[in-house]
């Protein structure tokens, strides 16, 4: 079973839906297997929680 991990901002619930279901879809075309093989975990970061060269990305 293919996992695919994304880290990044948080998203509304109804953009993960959409980027779940197209990750998904691509995944098992090129793995060649079917959907329901397929993980995607999500982990959200809030900006106050991740930097970019020294700086949080909030303070940008």
């Amino acid at each position: 079973m293919p996992i695919i991990t994304l880290d990044g901002p948080p998203l509304s619930l109804e953009t993960k839906r959409t980027l779940v279901a197209e990750l998904s879809s691509l995944a098992a075309a090129a793995y060649q297997l079917p959907e329901s093989t397929i993980i995607v975990m999500l982990r959200e970061n809030a900006p106050d929680q991740v930097a970019v060269g020294g700086t949080l990305i909030a303070d940008r």
